[in-house]
């Protein structure tokens, strides 16, 4: 028996002692904090604790004889490296969903226990139909199980708070809680529980968990008067208390409760983002008799639509980024052929160069350096136990990203180490072609991500290829890597409107060999208009600055005008970044750069 299974096998047997103490029949066991968070403190990685999956995304349900841990797609492969699965199942998340797997293994009168801090209004809502289909009840707990058995569960961060000077935010937090307060015109007060939209909304940052300067707080924004902040004292220096003094109290998290309750005897309608807001604030609410709406949470658009000022400062951050970014492929090209270079090595060198610019904050993701066949796992994690070599003739993937004061950035770069195949250089082509085909195009108001993504994908499909990723995110500014609402996959819904920053990475994997990603970071503007032109126009400004690897290009598969773009992007490369650079660095870049 492995150290990981004996671990897992007491820490299930510790859960199902304590449910039967509590007279449950399971729990569920979400991966988020009370934040939602794609990133997570330490004291939060309950099912890591209890699993040993790793991934950012997952669920488990645990009873008193099964238990389920169900993934996306991302970690198919993943979960079943870490987890026991004599001990756990693993289930797909869309072909065996939680709510199914309910329907099968609960039974009249079972009670599937879960912390209301953890689950969404909107989860818990389909996980109470799902119990009360089969005659079960989905019960909330006052207190996590796990925290109660998890003995030396780490304690939770008490790191302080930073403001955002208006100089890169550009507004004020008080305009725009004046502007909020326009926004939620109807109703009395809407409660805030995204970390990004509170650290956007109040121009705070934080540094609680890992990559994300997020504030790990819940805040109710009322249409009169001030709002209310509900963040640990220890994290407000002197700075920070002065900076909200004005426009907001600020409370202790414990309070909250007490706020909601108030809110429901003064009668009040209150709006909460049911897809983000934890249950326990839904079920306050509406058993103090307050009127709960549901909707978008407020903070979504504008945090999303850069303002002039950020707009620049993602221009700056990126041209920064860049020059670090091609210091290290230059490096890379000469010290991999020579054997001796890992995966790790080579993070820890990118992370070298963008330390060096002397604004790095902290990476925004952890770097993905994918060699050889790992390139093929989209989501792949380099550590100790998996740690490649790069070797030649091998593609070497890295994506990875950096916060900034100014700015988020995430670029992925593809680079061969020695000759590529006919094969890689075909792929390479068509995901570049992709790539290029969407950072130019041209589209009317009210077009959603949906839309245009099958250019990213029409030079794959017609060789009967695709990727299995989405297109791209939107990005923050120095706030979460990964932004909403927009999204350009095959299904997002949401238009695009100007000041969005999102990604352009198309790929190709071939399991078991190679990888192909690209990725430039762009920015939703008006477009210039166009004789004849009729309607007003919306098109993509590129923010990423660093070469596209010429070695794997076959260029008898790209039009005239693609090449074109792709040599005035290069051209463009050489001029923005170009300065900051000298001796052998200047010679590489001007090679790099130069046209096809």
């Amino acid at each position: 028996m492995t150290d990981t299974s004996s671990s897992t096998r007491t820490r299930l047997a510790l859960l199902r002692a304590e449910l039967k103490a509590r007279k449950l029949t399971g729990l569920l066991v979400p991966r988020q904090d009370e934040f939602q968070g794609e990133y997570v403190a330490a004291y939060a990685e309950r099912l890591k604790w209890l699993t040993g999956f790793g991934g950012s995304w997952g669920l488990a349900i645990v009873t008193l004889k099964k238990a389920a841990i169900f993934v996306d797609g991302r970690y198919t492969i993943q979960v079943r490296g870490q987890v026991d699965t004599k001990l756990i199942t693993p289930q797909h998340l869309i072909d065996e969903p939680p709510t199914a797997w309910i329907a099968k293994n609960l039974k009249k009168g079972d009670h599937l226990g879960f912390d209301p801090w953890l689950v969404t209004a909107d989860q818990a809502k389909r996980f109470r139909e799902a119990c009360e289909g089969v005659g079960a009840a989905f019960v909330p707990v006052d207190s996590n199980p796990i925290d109660v058995i998890w003995k030396d569960q780490p304690a939770r961060p008490a790191a302080t708070l930073s403001t955002q000077p208006t100089q890169f935010a550009g507004r004020t937090a008080a305009d725009k809680i004046k502007d909020m307060q326009k926004a939620i015109a109807g109703h009395d007060a809407v409660v805030l529980t995204q970390p990004d939209s509170v650290a956007w909304l109040f121009n705070l940052r934080g540094f609680d968990v890992p990559f994300t300067p997020v504030v790990p707080a819940y805040a109710i924004l009322h249409a009169k008067g001030k709002a209310e902040l509900f963040v640990s004292p220890e994290k407000l220096t002197e700075e920070v208390k002065t900076h909200l003094k004005k426009i907001a109290f600020t409370r202790k998290p414990s309070d909250i409760e007490a706020s909601l309750k108030a809110l429901g005897k003064a009668k009040a309608r209150v709006l909460i983002d049911g897809a983000w807001t934890p249950e326990r604030i839904r079920e306050v609410l509406a058993k103090s008799k307050a009127t709960v709406a549901t909707g978008t949470d407020p903070a979504t658009f504008p945090k999303a639509r850069k303002n002039a000022v950020e707009q620049e400062g993602a221009r700056t951050a990126q041209r920064r980024d860049g020059v670090a970014i091609t210091r290290f492929i230059r490096w890379l090209e000469a010290e991999a052929p020579k054997g001796s270079l890992t995966e790790l090595d080579a993070a820890a060198m990118l992370r070298e160069f963008r330390e060096a610019t002397g604004e790095l904050k902290d990476l925004s993701f952890e770097t993905i350096p994918a060699a050889g066949a790992h390139a093929a796992s989209p989501h792949y994690h380099a550590d100790a136990q998996s740690n490649a070599p790069l070797k030649m003739n091998q593609i070497f993937l890295v994506d990875s990203g950096a916060q900034y004061i100014d700015g988020t950035t995430d670029i992925t770069r593809t680079v061969i180490v020695g000759e590529p195949t006919s094969e890689m250089r075909d792929r390479f082509t068509r995901v570049l072609k992709g790539m290029i085909n969407l950072s130019r195009i041209r589209f009317p108001k009210g077009t959603c991500g949906s839309q245009l993504d099958v250019l990213a994908r029409a030079a794959l499909w017609n060789a009967g290829l695709d990727f299995d990723h989405g297109t791209g995110h939107g990005v923050g500014s120095y706030l979460s890597v990964h932004e909403g609402p927009a999204r350009i996959n095959k299904a997002d819904r949401t238009p695009l409107e100007p000041g969005m920053v999102l990604s352009n990475e198309p790929g190709f994997y071939k399991q078991g060999e190679y990888g192909i990603r690209i990725e430039n970071l762009f920015m939703v503007h008006e477009a210039k208009e166009i004789p004849g032109g009729e309607r007003k126009m919306l098109g993509f400004e590129t923010l990423t600055l660093c070469p596209i690897d010429r070695r794997l290009i076959d260029t008898s598969l790209m039009l005239p005008d693609e090449v074109k773009w792709l040599n005035d992007y290069h051209a463009r490369v050489l001029k923005e970044i170009g300065d900051f650079l000298e001796g052998g660095e200047l010679d590489w870049l001007k090679k790099a750069c130069a046209p096809i």
